[in-house]
């Protein structure tokens, strides 16, 4: 049996503007491995988010899949109807957003939204809904008394447990994770970072986290990938890509964060601003703020190139392939 869980084939999604749609994700092409954490980093605008509501199944106007497909445990879940996505929805694999208080429902305790994820996907039993709801409070450290509580009489890092916890409740074998540590200060992202990758190992579930911080999956990501302006242009396992990274953007990514560790180094950063998606540069995106930029870098758009252990959409390294 392949251990591939999840395999992204070369999608592109696009949004409706009054000029030219605007692509957000470009051919994108990846997989995952069953209980494999797949970190997706990147500025804001690059297209994370919107691979991943992709991925998810969950596009809205004027947002739209315009081509490719998503394998996910052999089943192509592109063209699948409302009915179909959710009988596997929450029991296959389930989502986390970014903002737990506009995921949650405002006016129902959370014990009640439990038992509604988990009737809508058979399970009758109230004894059992109960044991299984105070099951995954637990796993997320969480006391079960706060099932009777609305969400917002919980703390910011509480509710993003809770929908941990939701996230959890049929045992899925894929959880994606939308910057669910975007709210929380540094201590309770840390907290909740430790927590996800230990209940990921003890259950065995697949991760695709979603976030701009390069340092947060740094820590607790098998692979990660580098997106820019809807383009994957790094990928590879996570420790080699911060030991050496190998594409101009990834170095300036890195370069951009202070560490806490060493000396004082000044922060470079990166100089400009992401393209429009509507009028993108000719050849490398990237093109008009890197550093080591070339005459061919204008004419060639460059594909994903074997680069020490990982792989970089730059023509630096196209000889090499």
């Amino acid at each position: 049996m392949s251990d591939t869980i999840l395999d992204v084939r070369d999608i592109v999604v696009e949004y409706t503007t009054s000029r030219e749609p605007a692509r957000a994700v470009d051919h994108v092409s990846f997989t995952l491995d069953r209980g494999e954490f797949l970190g997706i980093v990147g500025e804001s605008g690059c297209g994370k988010s919107t691979m991943l509501f992709a991925i998810a199944q969950l596009l809205t106007p004027p947002a739209q899949l315009v081509s490719g497909e998503v394998i996910f445990k052999g089943r192509n879940m592109v063209g699948l109807r409302g009915g179909e996505l959710r009988s596997i929805r929450w029991r296959d694999y389930s989502v986390v957003m970014q903002s737990a208080m506009n995921a949650l429902n405002p006016v129902k305790t959370v014990g009640a939204q439990f038992e509604d994820t988990m009737r809508a996907h058979g399970q009758g039993k109230t004894a059992g809904i109960r044991a299984r709801s105070r099951e995954v409070m637990a796993l997320v450290g969480i006391d079960a008394i706060h099932l009777k509580s609305y969400p917002h009489q919980l703390s910011g890092g509480m509710r993003q447990r809770v929908m941990i916890a939701m996230a959890l409740l049929l045992s899925p074998d894929l959880v994606v994770m939308d910057e669910p540590t975007s709210a929380l200060d540094v201590v309770a992202q840390r907290s909740l970072m430790v927590q996800i990758k230990d209940l990921q190992k003890k259950l065995g579930f697949a991760v695709i986290f979603v976030t701009h911080d390069m340092s947060l999956v740094g820590h607790f990501s098998d692979r990660l990938a580098v997106m820019y302006a809807g383009k994957i242009v790094e990928i590879g396992p996570t420790r080699p890509l911060f030991a050496a990274p190998q594409h101009p953007y990834t170095r300036g990514l890195l370069e951009s964060f202070p560490s806490v560790y060493g000396p004082k180094v000044q922060l470079k950063g990166i100089p400009g601003s992401p393209p429009d998606l509507t009028d993108l540069p000719s050849g490398c995106r990237f093109r008009p703020r890197c550093g080591q930029v070339m005459p061919r870098c204008a004419e060639i758009e460059p594909d994903l190139y074997p680069s020490g252990d990982t792989r970089s959409r730059c023509l630096l390294f196209e000889e090499r392939a």
